[in-house]
């Protein structure tokens, strides 16, 4: 009797994701604790909390060293051949001097064109944005001057140091050899970095306050002060790993981007969710808003105090899903990009658990069926409105799927386990094989 098959092994391990929410949540304390803190090591300044955005900016430090420190000193990542880095090479920088060179003329011009474009974008000039502006602008400089030696260093290392980035600067110079595929690879995994990089970076100052700010002891008996303060902290676990791994797209930590989704209808799917395209999943009343007259949970629940520690420890549970679901990437998270397979924690239940997740959120929290007007109109309108929201999510996990199948081997046979043995997978299959029309069954010939 043959053994079942295994589920295959994740590139990334637990631990990764763990280690960098250790290292928030000690960031986090110190950052409450500050005047105690400056107070015992005799630091000059205001004796208050640090919650500004700049300390929020400082957690990323915090975040990434750890996992950084164990992906290379645990894990070993540095040492797997999906790097496409042989340390044994000893080649003299003069012999991909050449090639260093072009491929910086490529680094420089994407990442000029990217600063161009958040120049014509005005939603990046006003609200949250400017911050990130700020960011990017403190950093531009000292990136573009580290890039030098980092490349010089690491092509002297590449098994073949003509990747992407180089074929875009071979364009660029006028190289014969250039492949357009290659060029085309290069720009959909810079479009992904620029455009979610500034977003993510933007919404980095408000949770973390929030946090830092918090007086649990205050708030312990309030489930819905309660709940709301925890709900932030799990999104803000979200927000900094998250950002961290858009940062951290460097080959030595096998955390470089090896694809970005080539499909239209992914990029489609994708954007769709965030502004400035479609600012409907977040709140507002526009394209796709469903909270037209809508209260919340705690306003409909506020007669029954059971119900409302019930129901706040529902959605606790489904944020901490999706907190998970990002912290497990480690330093590999990022949308519309293949950076290997990852096939522990909560993607042992279900292929997209912060999608589930953040949908039934939205659906327990929002509660759109029920409106303070009365309206039947409005409470249509919302239902069908968080459908089509839920429905974009739905296409926008197949269109992902699409991306991973095509690329890899081991998302292939991950896929499949899945659809045998993950419990959630398994059980959402099987409903949809129940509600799907059957096949109307042939006549008996006569």
């Amino acid at each position: 009797m043959s053994s079942a098959p295994q589920r295959p092994q994740s590139d990334v391990s637990a631990a990764v994701g763990l280690v960098g929410v250790a290292g928030l949540f000690c960031w986090i304390a110190i950052c409450r604790n500050w005047a105690s803190v400056a107070e015992a090591l005799g630091i000059p300044g205001p004796r208050m909390p640090m919650a500004g955005p700049n300390a929020a900016v400082a957690t990323l430090l915090f975040t990434a060293l750890p996992m950084v420190a164990w992906s290379l000193l645990v894990d070993k990542v540095h040492r797997r051949p999906s790097t496409g880095i042989d340390w044994s090479l000893r080649g003299a920088w003069r012999e991909t001097f050449d090639v260093s060179i072009t491929k910086l003329a490529g680094y420089w011009a994407t990442w000029a064109a990217i600063g161009f474009s958040y120049c014509l974008g005005r939603w990046y000039w006003d609200g949250q944005y400017l911050f990130a502006m700020d960011v990017i602008g403190t950093f531009a400089v000292p990136m573009f001057v580290l890039s030098v030696p980092y490349v010089l260093w690491l092509d002297r290392k590449l098994v073949d140091p003509r990747d992407a980035t180089w074929h875009f600067g071979a364009m660029l110079v006028g190289r014969e050899d250039w492949d357009r595929a290659q060029v085309a690879k290069h720009w959909r995994a810079w479009i992904i970095k620029g455009f979610f990089g500034a977003f993510m970076i933007s919404i980095l100052p408000p949770g973390f306050a929030i946090v830092v700010n918090a007086d649990f002891a205050a708030i312990a008996h309030d489930p819905v002060r309660l709940v709301q303060t925890l709900i932030e902290t799990l999104f803000l676990i979200d927000v900094q790993i998250g950002t961290v791994g858009y940062l951290l797209t460097f080959r030595p930590l096998d955390a470089h981007i090896r694809s970005g989704n080539p499909l239209l209808a992914g990029w489609v799917a994708a954007l769709m969710c965030y502004p400035p395209f479609v600012w409907g999943t977040m709140g507002r009343a526009d394209v796709l808003g469903y909270q037209a007259a809508t209260a919340d949970w705690a306003h409909w629940l506020a007669g029954s105090a059971p119900l409302l520690w019930a129901w706040g420890a529902l959605l606790v549970f489904l944020t901490g899903v999706y907190a998970w679901a990002t912290f497990a990437f480690g330093i590999r998270f990022s949308n519309l990009t293949y950076r290997g397979v990852l096939t522990n924690g909560p993607y042992r239940f279900t292929r997209h658990p912060a999608y589930l997740s953040k949908n039934l959120f939205w659906w327990c929290s929002t509660m759109p069926f029920l409106v303070t007007n009365g309206s039947l109109t409005d409470m249509v309108r919302n239902t069908v409105m968080l459908g089509v929201v839920s429905a974009i999510y739905y296409w926008r996990a197949r269109t992902e799927e699409a991306h991973l199948l095509a690329e890899d081997a081991k998302y292939r046979a991950y896929h499949a386990w899945m659809a045998d043995n993950a419990p959630i997978t398994r059980t959402i299959a099987a409903v949809v094989r129940l509600l799907r029309p059957r096949a109307a069954m042939p006549h008996p010939a006569e």
